[in-house]
């Protein structure tokens, strides 16, 4: 097999953006959310977005960004393995593959296969918020964003600083005898970075690793992560991005695909992936902002671990991109417009050697200029190598019934092309190379409040996509993919924030959400098992609480998932954590509950888990 790779290229912040750093929950209004072309502030935006700030994700139970997205409204990840090892990731019912992740506002979806599309090469310390943008989202970003977009917007550098932090944590189980290994079951980890401020540029550097013994047979897992991020101010009026980050994932796959016969797998996935952009102010009004962006990836997946010449699959894929980005103000409103191209390609000894092209150009208008009224119309025109000529529009409309109390509409088409996995895949599931893209067409109403610390919001959507992609089970056959008739989907969500303090020392923060999903298909005939929409959330419910005293915190993150096949389950998670001088000392107990649960696949999650950490934060170098 013949390897290829490219040199990769990464991003600034695009999708979210603060004028400042957001210190906590109350400057959330200040956020600029950037979608992609124009700058709306958090609260007048008409969209369903959800922020988690790095305070926020500072005092949650957890250490990977799949574990911090499990605690957000509307997401649902479901996990193969602890440790991040690999996660499927969706938004409001939709699959793992209908959700556009981005780095930095870069497209870091797989094209291979959404199960890699999580292979993030940042550790949390590095995050400065998440941003979650809930329903169609073609018109700003393209394809693949056809139930909504999650963007990770790491850190602003403000001064220089050392920054370093180790944890360790254990079961107290002993693990399934194995060769090689006895004892209990124990994970650890360790994250060192460093960030550098100049008078006209910012620089920043991470590293971590982490490593498990794994709960079961052939599950250990290690994985290792480096970033740098880099931004050069050449005047007041132009700035260069860059950015380069690699990620080694090396882990059991045991009923992670083909259970119960995978029980010696082993699968080892490498990302790199880099960017460049840059910001322009051309005039008083007009802002341009290029942006080439390239992700490699590798994914050796070991059937039988032992011998490597039976069934074993090699995948090497690399996406392209190349961006225009604009935006125009003129008293009466802003324009925004844009061109990009994206180039696919993937060899495999298991799914032959392929390549398509897709070409985008896209225009948006928004206004305040009407009484209370916010507008924001577009439409983003695209073209696909395999799939023709399509054209994606959407109005977002929102109302100001007063100066905190806003009704929000919205409207709007999406797609998703079959993963070179759909198409190609020739193994224990079989691809079908006839698959057509899907499409959808969503409606939504909610009505929010926000007010300093206080954040409210309520709403209905109704989502119905055509030519939905399944992999259907007949009796007495393999899985194969095909295009199974409209997956229709009626959801409410809710959500409340309130973050108060009793005195100058004592502050208290809760965040609870509740989601309720139906979702049905349509035009579907005969006896056949079905991979997705059985396992589609149909209640969720989260509850997150912390209290700090001083340098004393507390907190508990729980979460209850009810899926359309009636599997539930509950966890409940606490962290105590205390900071003195530079440190920080914490101690988690995750599952307190020791809750028997699966996520996906055949992988038992872990059971009640404790876990120990110190981090080290030296700034003003």
């Amino acid at each position: 097999m013949k390897k290829f790779f490219l040199v990769v290229l990464s991003a600034a912040p695009f999708f979210v953006c603060a004028q400042t750093a957001v210190s906590d929950t109350s400057a959330i209004d200040e956020i600029l959310i950037k979608e992609n072309r124009l700058q709306i502030p958090f609260k007048k935006t008409t969209r369903n977005i959800e922020i988690l700030s790095k305070e926020e994700i500072a005092k949650l139970p957890a250490r990977s960004i799949n574990e911090v997205l499990s605690f957000l409204n509307g997401v649902d990840v479901r996990q193969r393995g602890p440790f991040g090892t690999q996660a499927d990731v969706s938004v409001d019912g939709g699959s793992f593959d209908q959700t556009l992740i981005l780095l930095n506002g870069v497209k870091i979806s797989d094209p291979q296969t959404g199960h890699h599309s999580m292979n993030i090469p940042i550790p949390l310390d590095a995050i400065e918020r998440i941003e979650v943008l809930r329903g169609p989202a073609a018109r700003i970003y393209g394809i693949n964003a056809l139930t909504g977009a999650i963007n990770i917007i790491t850190k602003d550098v403000d001064s220089n600083s050392i920054i370093a932090h180790a944890y360790a944590g254990t079961s107290f189980k002993d693990v399934e005898p194995e060769e090689g290994r006895s004892g209990i079951y124990f994970g650890n980890g360790y994250q060192l970075g460093g960030t550098l401020k100049k008078e006209n540029q910012t620089h920043q550097l991470y590293a971590s690793h982490e490593f498990s013994n794994g709960q079961r047979y052939n599950s250990a897992s290690k994985n290792t992560k480096l970033y740098y991020e880099g931004n050069v101010n050449l005047n007041e009026l132009n700035k260069i991005s860059s950015s380069v980050g690699y990620i080694y994932n090396d882990f059991g796959a045991n009923g992670y695909y083909a259970a119960p016969n995978d029980k010696e797998a082993q699968e080892i996935v490498e990302t790199l992936l880099a960017t460049i952009s840059s910001t322009h102010q051309l005039s008083p009004n007009f802002y341009l902002s290029p942006r080439i962006s390239n992700r490699y990836n590798e994914d050796d997946y070991r059937y039988i671990r032992t011998n490597l010449d039976l069934y074993r699959s090699l995948h090497y894929n690399n996406v392209f991109s190349m961006e225009l980005n604009s935006r125009y103000e003129t008293g009466f409103g802003d324009f925004g417009l844009g061109i990009e191209s994206r180039f696919e390609n993937i060899a495999s000894n298991n799914m032959g050697a392929h390549d398509r092209k897709n070409y985008g150009a896209y225009t948006e208008f928004r206004t305040e200029k009407i009484n209370n009224l916010l507008l924001n119309v577009g439409a983003y025109i695209n073209y696909n190598t395999q799939y023709g000529w399509q054209v994606f529009p959407g109005i977002d409309l929102g109302y100001m019934l007063s100066d905190d109390w806003k009704l929000m509409a919205n409207v709007g088409s999406s797609q998703r092309i079959p993963t070179f996995t759909d198409l190609y895949i020739q193994q224990s599931s079989i691809g079908n190379p006839d698959l057509v893209s899907e499409n959808a067409w969503q409606a939504e109403s909610a009505i929010s409040y926000s007010k300093n610390n206080f954040q409210v919001q309520a709403g209905y959507f109704y989502r119905d996509i055509s030519d939905f992609i399944d992999w259907i089970n007949t009796v007495g056959t393999t899985y194969q993919s095909m295009n199974v008739g409209n997956n229709k989907i009626h959801g409410i969500n809710t959500s409340f924030k309130y973050k108060f303090s009793t005195n100058d020392y004592t502050h208290y923060s809760i965040n609870l959400g509740y989601n309720y999903l139906k979702p049905s298909v349509v035009e579907r005939t005969g006896d056949f098992i079905s991979r997705y929409v059985a396992e589609n959330l149909k209640h969720q419910a989260i509850l997150n609480l912390s209290f700090q005293y001083k340098n004393l915190l507390l907190s508990t993150a729980n979460r209850y998932n009810e899926r359309a096949s009636s599997t539930e389950y509950f966890l409940s998670d606490f962290r105590a954590g205390y900071t003195f001088s530079n440190f920080h000392v914490y101690a988690d107990v995750q599952n307190i509950f020791d809750v028997t649960y699966i996520e996906s696949g055949a992988v038992p999650m872990p059971g009640i888990w404790t876990n120990i950490g110190v981090k080290y934060n030296l700034r003003g170098l």
